[in-house]
């Protein structure tokens, strides 16, 4: 029987004990569980550290496939045991073809292997993938996505070290205008995919290769299919509601998958579908050559319905449109390599060309307007801004391009591209100033369009056409209203004149012997 300890409180000594011990045995499961908790920590912690002599190496360049350096080997650099994926952007590149990344150019006529050996040593397997994408995006950011171009192959097209062909035409295709607004479709479709085996990449036929230092990587493997684009412009005046324009034209572009074509080849649409459609215009950029490209929204939709069954009828005709390079230093210690990349860079250098454009649509649209025409002056200003901006974007990118192969291939440090941003950045072209300018530009021309409007019925001639309003014989009075306030000269415009000249990028030379 249990026994009062406590007034009012009843305990039973064995139930007691029972309970003590069951707790214990919690608590030591408890304890249990935290200890191989801890050592399961470590454990994970030891799995992830790298064997004395690798290292994994991290990037986070898109495209880039990493395989295990060898550490107590520092002459071989990570960078020299990289796979890389590199879009084809139109170039012939086949398997076999040797590829030099430094300056992201192919090299024609040259191979480690004869013919027979790469047509035998060939493994080719269907791939099948359709793809239909929507950018209202104008950016080249939002445009290299589209092509799944890496942050270095950019930083090599804004250099002029890439020279691109059939649908990567679309790169350079920009609008000239911020009264313009821009859709564009994008059409994908691969079909077969070719690699070469690996027994064949130790059969070398033709070793010269490596002690010519030409090329750092080899074609391995390629992605075939086409691409097109389909860029819907739809330009619109200052008194147009600028979202209701672009909302109008994101509708009708993504509905041309769901449009259907009747038996007669008549398109089936609203009337005020049609409406908006005929204010459309369309530029083609393809792999496939049509026999006439699209110019209208009506022929754009015409063409997305034939692009499957053209291709299905003519499969010879796919291109490469991504291709795998293996570094030639991986077999042959003499062959060039590729020392470092500057992805980081090469977003810099987009965004300055992001700027830039934006500064050049600004300016195409001051030059556009009619007062511009009409007063001499300011169409010389512009001009010589225009003149200056471009041989300026000019010098620029061909500084990038100068130096990018030196630096990637050792024999300049990144700091040359970090010199051209200073450069760029603490000069009159600063995307800032220019665009202080051509505001001031602007309110000048406001200005002078209140004043006009004051002078209601009174006709506005250029100063050219004012020698043949005084020889007409028919007009006896002539009176001249002068704007001379417009007749001045521009501190601005002649400090970009004297800093073109001075062309401080030349400085950087990025054309020395680095690769020998």
């Amino acid at each position: 029987m249990p026994r009062a300890e406590t007034p009012g409180v009843l305990v039973d000594h064995s139930k007691m004990m029972a309970l003590l011990v069951s707790l214990k045995q919690l608590n030591f499961m408890y304890c249990a569980y935290l200890w191989f908790v801890a050592l399961a920590v470590v454990n994970a912690q030891e799995m992830l550290q790298p064997k004395p002599d690798e290292v994994w190496i991290s990037n986070e360049d898109r495209g880039r496939h990493l395989f295990l350096a060898d550490q107590e080997n520092p002459k071989v650099p990570a960078m020299a045991s990289e796979t890389i994926e590199v879009a084809a952007l139109g170039r012939p590149l086949f398997p076999g073809m040797l590829y030099d990344c430094r300056k992201d150019s192919f090299i024609p006529g040259i191979t480690l292997w004869d013919k027979k050996s790469l047509s035998e040593n060939l493994d080719s397997r269907p791939q099948p993938k359709t793809d239909v994408k929507f950018s209202s995006s104008d950016s080249f950011s939002s445009k290299t996505s589209l092509l799944d171009v890496s942050a270095s192959l950019k930083a090599s097209f804004l250099g002029g070290l890439v020279e691109v062909g059939g649908s990567a035409k679309f790169l350079r295709d920009t609008k000239s205008s911020n009264q313009q607004s821009r859709v564009t479709m994008y059409y994908s479709e691969t079909t077969r995919f070719e690699q070469l085996t690996m027994t064949h990449l130790g059969q070398i036929t033709h070793p010269q290769v490596f002690d010519q230092k030409t090329a750092t990587h080899v074609v391995t493997a390629v992605l075939y299919g086409v691409q097109a684009f389909m860029v819907f412009d739809r330009t619109f005046s200052e008194e147009e509601d600028k979202q209701e324009i672009e909302g109008e034209l994101n509708i009708m572009v993504k509905k041309i998958p769901l449009f259907s074509i009747e038996g007669k080849g008549a398109i089936k649409m609203t009337d005020g579908d049609k409406e908006v459609a005929e204010k459309i215009t369309c530029t083609f950029y393809g792999d496939i050559r049509l026999e006439q490209n699209p110019t209208t929204f009506t022929e754009a939709l015409e063409v997305y319905k034939k692009l499957p069954t053209i291709l299905k009828e003519n499969p010879e005709k796919v291109v490469p449109i991504k291709v795998w390079l293996y570094p030639l230093h991986l077999l042959n210690d003499k062959a060039a390599q590729l020392e470092r990349e500057i992805s980081a860079s090469a977003v810099s250098i987009e965004v300055i060309m992001e700027e830039l454009e934006e500064v050049e649509r600004t300016c195409n649209d001051l030059s556009r307007k009619t007062l511009v025409n009409i007063f001499s002056d300011i169409t010389q200003r512009l001009r010589l801004f225009q003149s200056s901006f471009n041989i300026y974007k000019a010098m620029l990118l061909k500084a990038v391009g100068r130096v990018l192969p030196a630096i990637r291939g050792g024999g300049m440090e990144e700091k040359s591209i970090e010199d051209i941003l200073k450069i760029h950045y603490r000069s009159p072209f600063n995307a800032d100033v220019l665009k202080q300018w051509l505001g001031d530009a602007k309110s000048e021309l406001h200005l002078l369009n209140s004043n006009i409007e004051m002078l209601n019925g009174i006709k506005m001639e250029n100063s050219d056409t004012l020698n043949t309003i005084h020889l007409n014989p028919n007009i006896e009075v002539v009176v001249c209203l002068t704007f001379t306030s417009l007749n001045y000269e521009d501190p601005y415009l002649s400090t970009l004149t004297e800093f073109v000249k001075s062309d401080e990028f030349k400085g950087l030379d990025g054309e020395k012997r680095w690769f020998l």
